[in-house]
């Protein structure tokens, strides 16, 4: 039974956290992507050795990881809590202004450093389950950070609830924050055996009682349309721009499907997430994504397939076309070891948290990291619009996170 008389500390902590610029660079070939991203790590260092985490450390890669010790006389399971100190690239996560909305009464959220961006209720139906909540948001000119800072708080403020609490009996838990998962390297750089779980989870996902088991499979695609240049005034007939080849290219994508804008559930799709060039040389950088992996290799193949028609359509230019292999959904691993999931959701049955199974059309570090030998499904942290301006979590549903961490050890001890 979880104290109620418990003062929570994840909201103070998800406060302070998102001051922080962590804006990972999508472009960047170091480790992490941009060293800011350290200045908040090191600082959780110091917490959990506040909180009697002795062991707690930054790694040589930026990985925060800390040991809370068993505290059962039953062989536990080694179990893990991983969240991400990184925000999105899409929107400026610099000079953050969180306000509180105290005591939610319904109805559209005008943020009021820009009043043209507008948390609205009709496009967020999960408002309508937020009534009486106090819902943090930013002031409209960042994003707020809650992907994944409410993770990190919540899992520090189970963390603190634990150690004060010790008569609740749980196992060893490992405790590790990630840079750099919103550019696809979160676990890049992630030691398994030396982080010493055998089961984890990532807190990382949105709406109160989502426990997601499936994930898309991705794969990133680069394709170098290459053309002739020659000076504009001497050009005729001897001139290929790679810029048109590309853009006869990219109107040939399908416009009814196959985009992320005309599908939804568990269709997949291509995307072009950026284009540079110039008459020399075109780049077009693309996202594969699909639940079934076998749908990757088709949808690269018709991708494929329509770049060598552009470049057939203007003779001299050609193409490089290279595929690189991001993550695999995490259900083919999952699927050997239910048990993961099935105490996540006896956690949440117990605290009375409608479970919400869905798959998550994205990634997570425990993507790779379910590959690499650490299965790890993700669990709701209560951000919702991630990578934007209208970003917001409830503080109520950043307690039930917090409840549900301290549960889910309770667990594991028990079914020990």
């Amino acid at each position: 039974m979880f104290d109620q008389n418990y003062k929570f500390t994840c909201v103070d902590r998800f406060l302070k956290y998102v001051k922080y610029d962590t804006q990972s660079d999508e472009e960047s070939t170091t480790f992490p992507s941009d060293p800011k991203q350290l200045e908040l790590s090191k600082d959780l260092v110091k917490e959990l050795k506040e909180i009697g985490l002795n062991d707690a450390h930054m790694d040589e890669n930026g990985y925060v990881i800390a040991t809370l010790p068993s505290n059962s006389d039953k062989e536990v399971d080694v179990i893990g809590f991983i969240a991400h100190v990184d925000t999105s690239p899409a929107v400026t996560g610099k000079n953050v202004k969180p306000q509180i909305v105290k005591n939610y009464q319904g109805g559209d959220i005008v943020l009021p450093g820009d009043t043209s961006k507008v948390i609205e209720a009709k496009s967020n139906p999960e408002l309508k389950d937020m009534i009486g909540f106090d819902i943090i948001t930013t002031d409209g000119t960042t994003l707020l950070g809650a992907d994944d800072k409410a993770g990190i708080a919540e899992i520090m403020d189970a963390v603190n609830y634990l150690v004060n609490h010790p008569e609740v009996k749980h196992g060893t838990i490992k405790i590790c924050f990630t840079p750099d998962e919103e550019v696809g390297r979160g676990a890049e750089k992630f030691n398994v055996e030396k982080f010493g779980a055998k089961y984890a989870y990532t807190i990382d996902g949105s709406t109160r009682g989502e426990v997601e088991t499936e994930t898309f499979s991705a794969d990133a695609v680069v394709i170098k349309f290459h053309g002739i240049n020659v000076h504009p005034g001497y050009a005729k007939g001897k001139m290929v721009n790679s810029q048109k080849v590309a853009a006869y290219f990219i109107e040939s994508l399908p416009k009814d499907h196959l985009s992320p804008e005309t599908t939804d559930q568990r269709e997949g799709y291509v995307h072009p997430v950026s284009i540079n060039g110039n008459e020399e040389l075109t780049t077009i950088k693309f996202i594969i994504r699909d639940f079934i992996v076998e749908n990757l290799k088709e949808f690269e193949t018709k991708l494929k397939g329509l770049a060598e028609k552009a470049v057939e359509k203007f003779s001299g230019s050609r193409l490089e076309f290279e595929v690189i292999e991001q993550y695999r959904n995490m259900k083919y691993i999952l699927n050997d070891h239910p048990h993961v999931e099935e105490y996540a959701l006896e956690a949440l049955k117990r605290l009375n948290i409608t479970p919400i199974n869905s798959a998550i059309r994205g990634g997570t570090d425990g993507s790779r990291l379910s590959f690499m030998g650490l299965p790890t499904p993700n669990l709701f942290a209560g951000g919702h619009n991630f990578h934007a301006n209208t970003e917001y979590v409830a503080v109520q549903d950043m307690e039930a996170a917090t409840k549900m961490i301290v549960t889910i050890c309770q667990v594991w001890e028990e079914k020990a």
